[in-house]
Protein backbone atom coordinates (compact mmCIF):
# COMPACT_ATOMS: atom_id res chain seq x y z
CA UNK A 1 0.00 0.00 0.00
CA UNK A 2 1.26 3.26 -0.52
CA UNK A 3 1.87 6.06 1.68
CA UNK A 4 -0.30 8.31 -0.40
CA UNK A 5 -2.86 5.42 -0.18
CA UNK A 6 -2.56 5.12 3.72
CA UNK A 7 -2.72 9.39 4.09
CA UNK A 8 -6.38 8.80 2.03
CA UNK A 9 -7.42 6.65 4.30
CA UNK A 10 -6.12 8.27 7.73
CA UNK A 11 -7.88 11.26 6.30
CA UNK A 12 -11.34 9.22 5.80
CA UNK A 13 -10.91 7.98 9.08
CA UNK A 14 -10.42 11.13 10.34
CA UNK A 15 -13.51 12.75 8.84
CA UNK A 16 -16.03 9.92 9.16
CA UNK A 17 -15.01 10.11 13.25
CA UNK A 18 -15.66 13.75 13.10
CA UNK A 19 -19.53 13.41 11.37
CA UNK A 20 -19.92 10.34 13.99
CA UNK A 21 -18.97 13.11 16.75
CA UNK A 22 -21.08 15.62 15.06
CA UNK A 23 -23.97 13.89 14.62
CA UNK A 24 -23.81 12.63 18.90
CA UNK A 25 -23.32 15.95 19.50
CA UNK A 26 -26.87 17.33 17.79
CA UNK A 27 -28.41 14.13 19.35
CA UNK A 28 -27.63 14.83 22.97
CA UNK A 29 -28.30 18.36 22.43
CA UNK A 30 -31.79 17.60 20.62
CA UNK A 31 -32.73 15.29 23.52
CA UNK A 32 -32.12 18.35 26.05
CA UNK A 33 -33.75 20.90 24.14
CA UNK A 34 -37.16 19.75 24.93
CA UNK A 35 -36.44 19.90 28.48
CA UNK A 36 -37.73 22.90 30.81
CA UNK A 37 -34.42 25.24 32.46
CA UNK A 38 -37.07 25.49 35.53
CA UNK A 39 -38.71 23.01 36.76
CA UNK A 40 -42.48 23.02 37.30
CA UNK A 41 -42.25 22.07 41.15
CA UNK A 42 -39.12 22.24 42.53
CA UNK A 43 -37.71 19.64 44.78
CA UNK A 44 -34.91 20.85 46.85
CA UNK A 45 -35.37 23.83 49.29
CA UNK A 46 -33.22 25.96 47.35
CA UNK A 47 -35.56 25.66 44.19
CA UNK A 48 -37.99 26.38 46.23
CA UNK A 49 -36.48 29.81 47.11
CA UNK A 50 -34.65 30.31 43.82
CA UNK A 51 -38.37 30.14 42.54
CA UNK A 52 -40.00 32.36 45.09
CA UNK A 53 -37.56 35.04 44.58
CA UNK A 54 -38.34 34.65 40.72
CA UNK A 55 -41.94 34.99 40.75
CA UNK A 56 -41.67 37.32 43.12
CA UNK A 57 -44.74 36.48 44.54
CA UNK A 58 -43.30 37.39 48.26
CA UNK A 59 -41.99 40.83 47.28
CA UNK A 60 -42.74 43.35 49.54
CA UNK A 61 -45.32 46.23 48.37
CA UNK A 62 -43.72 48.42 50.16
CA UNK A 63 -41.65 50.78 47.59
CA UNK A 64 -37.80 50.67 49.14
CA UNK A 65 -35.86 53.59 48.69
CA UNK A 66 -32.78 55.33 50.77
CA UNK A 67 -32.60 58.41 52.05
CA UNK A 68 -30.27 61.21 50.76
CA UNK A 69 -27.88 60.65 53.81
CA UNK A 70 -27.73 56.84 52.94
CA UNK A 71 -27.14 57.58 49.37
CA UNK A 72 -24.14 59.79 50.36
CA UNK A 73 -22.47 57.11 53.18
CA UNK A 74 -23.35 54.36 50.48
CA UNK A 75 -21.33 56.68 47.81
CA UNK A 76 -18.85 57.75 50.30
CA UNK A 77 -17.42 53.66 51.01
CA UNK A 78 -17.37 53.28 47.78
CA UNK A 79 -15.06 55.61 46.94
CA UNK A 80 -13.06 55.18 50.01
CA UNK A 81 -12.75 51.63 48.89
CA UNK A 82 -10.87 53.31 45.96
CA UNK A 83 -8.11 54.75 48.23
CA UNK A 84 -6.88 50.89 49.85
CA UNK A 85 -3.96 49.43 47.39
CA UNK A 86 -4.62 45.98 45.88
CA UNK A 87 -1.87 43.58 46.93
CA UNK A 88 -0.11 41.43 44.37
CA UNK A 89 -1.22 37.93 46.38
CA UNK A 90 -3.74 37.68 49.07
CA UNK A 91 -1.87 35.27 51.94
CA UNK A 92 -3.39 32.86 54.18
CA UNK A 93 -2.39 35.07 57.19
CA UNK A 94 -3.85 38.51 55.60
CA UNK A 95 -7.76 38.37 56.06
CA UNK A 96 -7.87 37.97 59.38
CA UNK A 97 -8.96 34.98 61.53
CA UNK A 98 -11.75 32.55 60.71
CA UNK A 99 -12.84 30.11 63.22
CA UNK A 100 -14.54 26.48 62.67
Amino acid sequence: MSTRMKDEMNMSTRILAGLVLAMGAATLSAADAGAPLVADQPGTQTERWLQLQRDGNAASRQVQSATPAERERSMQRLLDSYSHPIPEYFGEDDGGSFER
